[in-house]
């Protein structure tokens, strides 16, 4: 709603539709959005409902649903505490914490299932984690979809404000899978100044994503926060084991947020969202709308086919890099051989994707076990075998097959 009001030149809305089964959240963000839209003076109207279909019967040929997930739920913080029992880190879109988002809630599917409702010729922006994921079963379904992440525009705003220079001017040599990324060169004005970011501010950008500012120095590249998964995995298994779990500071801001929500005299966006992680992610959405609608063919970073654009991965694998956005859709731009280092890395996980969509999607324990087996943090049989049994039992009241397993 902020990046809405702020952007309207760029993205003039009429309506907006917010659809939630939670009734009580829905009307405290219905309330808090509409409150936010007039003291900006914009004159979208605020449609509020629990029925998709009602939410998307205006969508076609015009407004752009945006699917997102409730990322603080039950199902998440039992997911990651299983994982983090047996020292594997991660989060509800990268390492093995990310299982329940993929295999546990079915999420997946149940976005293909709703999805079906939206109008034919609407585009979905998919900002659901594990995005890589839910944007490749959506694909998969014939939907028009585009996956969305904030960790480029972050990057590029964060270089640009190092740079003084604007945004528009600073372009990223992004390449990966989502939350599996790294900005191999940084464009102002056509020109790569990676080198001097990395000499200047090496140690001030290693510190914020959690690796040794050696490790920046030596790849020369700098690989997105949640490659620290892997680079770092110990270290962050310790540090997860010390403090309370992402799921619950989640669920603890949500539900300090709705109290915020129901203030009528909170009209602005509050701070508190800030913490939430998700800066710079209505500049991108509003910027990705756009296009779209309005066929402005410029570059942005997407989650899209491969289609050829990585020779070592299959045309239906989902890759995250930048694209050129019009009316009909994201299309790769060419991207330069990609060094073994990460390409190796970017195979395996892509791999353990397939498998993990596979077992979302149909169900059964051994094809479970065979995604968590690919997945380059365990890939050991007992270990795979160990989260299977737990993630499956603490998600079975959503998994009917995994009951008579």
């Amino acid at each position: 709603m902020d990046g809405i009001a702020r952007l309207r030149d760029e993205l003039p809305v009429t309506e907006l539709a917010l659809i939630d089964p939670d009734a009580k959240r829905l009307g405290l963000v219905a309330g808090v959005s509409r409150r936010m839209l007039a003291h900006a003076g914009h004159p979208a109207r605020v449609l509020a409902t629990s029925s998709v279909e009602e939410g998307v019967a205006g969508g076609a040929g015009g407004a752009v649903p945006a699917a997102g997930g409730r990322a603080g739920g039950p199902r998440r913080g039992r997911d990651a505490a299983a994982a983090l029992w047996l020292r594997g880190a991660g989060d509800d879109g990268r390492g093995r914490a990310g299982q329940g988002a993929a295999h546990g809630a079915g999420g997946a599917g149940d976005r293909r299932r709703r999805a079906r409702r939206r109008p034919p010729d609407a585009w979905i922006v998919d900002f659901t984690n594990p995005v890589g994921i839910v944007t490749r079963a959506l694909l998969d379904a014939g939907h028009r979809v585009i996956g969305l992440c904030n960790v480029a525009i972050g990057l590029q705003r964060r270089f640009a404000a190092w740079l003084g220079a604007d945004p528009a001017r600073v372009s990223l040599g992004h390449v990966g899978l989502n939350h599996l990324t790294w900005e191999r060169s940084v464009l102002l004005d056509g020109e790569d100044v990676l080198p001097a970011l990395l000499r200047e501010h090496g140690d001030e950008l290693a510190e914020s994503l959690g690796l040794r500012p050696g490790l920046l120095r030596r790849l020369g590249v700098v690989p997105s926060y949640y490659l620290r998964y892997f680079y770092a995995h110990d270290a962050v298994v310790r540090e997860q084991r010390s403090k309370p779990s992402r799921a619950a500071e989640v669920a603890d801001m949500e539900a300090r947020l709705l109290a915020l929500y129901a203030d009528p005299a909170v009209v602005t966006k509050p701070e508190l969202l800030s913490e939430r992680g998700g800066a710079f992610y209505s500049e991108a959405a509003v910027a990705l709308i756009a296009s779209l609608l309005g066929d402005r063919g410029d570059t942005q970073v997407v989650n899209v086919r491969n289609d050829g654009t990585l020779p070592f991965l299959g045309d239906e694998a989902v890759i995250e890099v930048p694209a050129a956005v019009t009316a009909a859709g994201a299309v790769p731009l060419p991207v330069a051989p990609v060094e073994p280092l990460f390409a190796g890395l970017i195979a395996h996980v892509s791999a353990y994707e397939t498998l993990a969509l596979d077992a979302a999607l149909h169900g059964g324990a051994d094809r479970v076990r065979d995604a968590l087996l690919a997945h380059p943090l365990i890939g050991q049989d007992e270990t795979a075998e160990e989260l299977t049994e737990l993630l499956l039992t603490a998600n079975q009241a959503h998994l009917p097959w995994a009951a008579s397993r």
